[in-house]
């Protein structure tokens, strides 16, 4: 089946029918744009993204070594539109597996399901599995179409606990989820540290907040938005000689969004609330100094679900070149 569905596309326009919401008086959030062009693709998830192209920006590392699903089952076609794409095949005469023996079953031989019933056959979808779209190279995107297409009813799914759901939905939109690879500031600037000089680390609040992203199955009016919220960053020095502020490396976040208190003039002398402090020259090189920003991810969906899922991270290295202090002597009289 997986070979076959993979490689044809219909261009057929859902119905009216399957785009409705799942729950009365729901509102998610706003819809933008259509689905893949109205088209339906064999084989292919009809998940709509918002945003439709992830911005610029890095992907998050969850914190437990958890991934997102590398596939799922999801409605493909309804009755009509495989009949259309499978008509030819039929044709052939071709005793096909277990799956194309259901299809004869229906359309060729008059034996119908008791709720399939062409041309009025708005009843159910045919499920198949997809692949996610960002796990192709993984072994385990085959794992779905090891199952074979199944004729289900509107109001089931397929009880293969592969399903697509709205948790499914969220845990699809955090593989595309892009959070700023802007790099932390420093005071002074990276290059300019000297031994015993406190360096002050911050990151600005209009460079770090919440990014979300939804994505939506109309056909069966499912959607989840699922939100990274950054909650803190991690220093390390990259050296044994270094204290860091506070000494734990830990920076949380501060009221207004941003992380660390940028250096102004005058503080010299004051204790950075974020930072780092090198004891010893970067003698013919530079120290890696690595902040990680930990974002806390959520999401909401359809149906009145939610929950949170593996928190995120994302870090940047830093060289720091650290010199010792210069002397100046003055020559008594």
């Amino acid at each position: 089946m997986a070979a076959v569905l993979t490689s044809l596309t219909l261009s057929l326009s859902l119905p009216a029918a399957l785009t409705s919401p799942a729950v009365a008086n729901e509102k998610p959030p706003p819809t933008t744009g259509g689905i893949n062009g109205q088209d339906l693709k064999a084989g292919v998830s009809s998940i709509r993204f918002e945003p439709a192209t992830p911005p610029p920006g890095a992907a998050l590392t969850a914190t437990t070594g958890w991934t997102p699903p590398a596939c799922w089952l999801e409605p493909q076609y309804t009755a009509e539109q495989l009949k259309v794409e499978r008509e030819h095949t039929w044709a052939l005469g071709s005793t096909g597996d277990a799956w194309e023996q259901q299809e004869r079953e229906y359309y060729v031989n008059g034996n119908p399901h008791t709720d399939f019933e062409i041309p009025n056959s708005d009843k159910g979808l045919w499920w198949n599995g997809v692949a996610n779209p960002n796990r192709l190279a993984d072994p385990a995107s085959l794992k779905c179409f090891q199952e074979h297409a199944a004729w289900v009813l509107k109001g089931t799914v397929p009880d293969t606990g592969i399903a697509v759901t709205p948790e499914i939905l969220a845990k699809a939109a955090y593989d595309r989820i892009r959070v700023p690879d802007t790099d932390v500031s420093l005071s002074p600037i990276a290059g300019s540290q000297k031994v015993n000089l406190d360096t002050w680390v911050w990151l600005d609040k209009a460079d770090f907040k919440p990014v979300s992203v939804t994505a939506r199955l109309p056909a069966l009016g499912l959607w989840a938005t699922t939100t990274a919220t950054p909650i803190g960053l991690h220093l390390e020095a990259g050296t044994n000689d270094a204290d860091l502020y506070p000494a734990s490396g830990d920076c949380g976040i501060n009221p207004d969004g941003s992380i660390g208190t940028p250096y102004k003039a005058g503080n010299n002398g004051v204790t950075p609330p974020c930072g780092v402090v090198y004891r010893r020259a970067s003698t013919g090189g530079a120290y890696p100094l690595k902040a990680t920003v930990t974002w806390k991810v959520e999401w909401r969906g359809s149906g009145g679900t939610g929950d949170v899922l593996p928190s995120g991270t994302f870090d940047r290295t830093t060289p720091v070149t650290v010199k010792e202090l210069q002397a100046v002597v003055r020559p008594t009289s």
